[in-house]
């Protein structure tokens, strides 16, 4: 809850100057037609939960360095914790006033410390959903709202009617679609125009490339890579399972079991050999291969520890031409992703 969380006085100490020249540090990028955000943005899921203990204060400065390095996009969900995720925005805006594009999403039902989840899409749903994450956040209009999971038994055209009133009634500013099919996407955008796409996508998930990406190219709209490395496994850290924290869920995915791991390692140990070469590290290689596929793709890297979000933050300056990312895509194009990115039950409303 909110009254939980830590007040921003207890860590002043991160010396916090929001009137820096945030264009110098971080380059810009537009979403859809008008969502200017910053190249980098900031996936804020791990800070409450999935991945081990939770650590409020510290997660306050990251997002306090967020914004000193000129990440001006925060991503988050109403099902994150579930509700702490917003609530820990909330109390950091609040404290700060720092000028932040919020998304966040709904659709995803869950009970406090159960994974296990329903989806739902119901326009009634929605807007109860979508006031709630308002006060949670304590902002009067989101930037960006997600449906987070598609239910394919309840109509896309419905749902994306009810978000639209939203809209006209200035609760939220745009509309998001996650992990969607090319021709759902099509059919709510057919409704209301969507401004981004939000789907798993990284050196070992290139599924999007196929229909997805094409499709969202095709009608105008972003795209924002989540899990852009891959959970953290491209930048080599994982060499076991057994090394994940008490309560990270990352332990349980098929594409980090003890069967998978050792193959799915000489993936990361290409990005790792090329990221030698270029003079940065695997994470910020990862991110620099997204930043370089189009303009419009904006990634999310997560995390809750300083020192990863300097590191992912860097990524903007590394530059990658043609033949740089033709070799990268190659060499591991000749390695098999073993696994499936979720469990059965993480997969419900994947590519709906």
């Amino acid at each position: 809850m909110f009254s939980e969380l830590p007040a921003f006085s207890t860590f002043e100490t991160c010396h916090v100057s929001y009137h820096a020249n945030k264009e110098e540090i971080m380059k810009k990028r537009v979403l859809g037609q008008d969502l200017e955000v910053s190249a980098v943005g900031l996936g804020c899921m791990g800070m409450s939960e999935f991945y081990g203990p939770r650590d409020d204060t510290e997660s306050m400065s990251v997002l306090s360095r967020a914004i000193e390095l000129g990440i001006d996009f925060f991503d988050t969900a109403d099902m994150y914790g579930p509700h702490h995720n917003e609530d820990l925005i909330g109390a950091f805006l609040r404290e700060t006033g720092a000028d932040v594009k919020i998304a966040t999403k709904f659709g995803i039902v869950r009970r406090p410390g159960e994974y296990k989840r329903s989806l739902d899409n119901a326009p009634d749903y929605a807007r109860t959903a979508c006031e709630a994450s308002l006060r949670r956040l304590g902002i009067d209009r989101i930037n960006l709202y997600y449906v987070h999971r598609v239910n394919t038994d309840q109509p896309i055209e419905e749902t994306m009617e009810g978000l639209a009133q939203l809209v006209r009634e200035g609760k939220i500013a745009r509309i998001g679609l996650c992990e969607v099919s090319a021709e759902t996407l099509r059919r709510a955008h057919s409704v209301h125009p969507v401004t981004a796409v939000q789907t798993e996508y990284s050196l070992w998930s290139r599924g999007v490339e196929a229909e997805i990406l094409p499709t969202c190219r095709d009608l105008g709209i972003g795209f924002v890579p989540y899990s852009p490395l891959g959970r953290g496994f491209l930048t080599g850290r994982f060499q076991s399972p057994s090394e994940f924290e008490e309560g990270d869920f990352r332990a349980a995915l098929p594409r980090f079991a003890d069967e998978a791991i050792d193959e799915n390692r000489r993936i990361a140990d290409v990005i790792a050999d090329m990221a030698s070469e270029k003079s940065c590290t695997p994470a910020q290689l990862s991110l620099a291969w997204l930043l370089a596929k189009g303009e419009d793709i904006v990634p999310i890297p997560g995390t809750k520890r300083l020192a990863y979000l300097e590191d992912n933050a860097a990524a903007v300056d590394v530059a990658l031409d043609d033949d740089d990312c033709r070799r990268l895509e190659e060499a591991i194009s000749r390695l098999p992703v073993v696994g499936e990115r979720y469990t059965p039950e993480g997969m419900k409303g994947v590519n709906a």
